[in-house]
């Protein structure tokens, strides 16, 4: 399961961008934005910055499961994938739970130190794959998430949190200029 990788340097400006963004929308949300609820969640919009931080330390969590994966035949992850997938509703329980949990310890400057910790260790990570293997890639649950594809690679994977994060941007309800 290898496929043409994405390139390096879209990955990196993609993690700068999200990181900016971050920066930058929990520098203009007030208290009474980060208590207001999000555009078609149930999260409040802290609740919501957090599941966006979320995804990039999933990105960070899958890494080494995609690279080992990778290497396998295919029917392997295929079949984890199908067995993730018969657990979406607990996953989405979890999920949902965690970010709002996840909240109440992660805001302000912790948030932002985190985020600032995460992206750091994804663009050393990526500088030190090999491009064998950023095109390795493993089956994925796709019932988890609209961005799991069937086969992702490795490159598809560190470009998942963006497109995570750029899904859940514009579910936020903070109003601040510049947006």
């Amino acid at each position: 399961m290898t496929t043409e990788p994405l390139d390096r340097r879209t990955i990196h400006e993609e993690l700068e961008q999200a990181r900016a963004e971050f920066h930058r929308l929990l520098a203009v949300a007030s208290p009474a934005d980060l208590r207001r609820g999000s555009h078609g969640t149930r999260w409040t919009n802290g609740q919501l910055l957090y599941h966006m931080l979320f995804g990039y330390m999933i990105v960070r969590a899958l890494l080494p499961l995609v690279r080992t994966m990778g290497r396998l035949p295919g029917h392997v992850s295929r079949v984890y994938a199908i067995a993730l997938n018969a657990t979406r509703r607990p996953f989405h329980a979890v999920n949902y739970l965690g970010s709002c949990g996840g909240a109440l310890v992660f805001r302000g400057d912790r948030m932002a130190s985190k985020m600032d910790r995460t992206i750091e260790a994804l663009h050393r990570r990526l500088d030190a794959e090999g491009e064998a293997a950023l095109g390795r890639g493993m089956h994925f649950p796709t019932d988890w998430d609209p961005y799991f594809r069937d086969v992702m690679t490795l490159a598809e994977v560190y470009h998942y949190g963006s497109q995570h994060f750029e899904h859940h941007r514009r579910q936020l309800t903070i109003e601040a200029p510049d947006r």
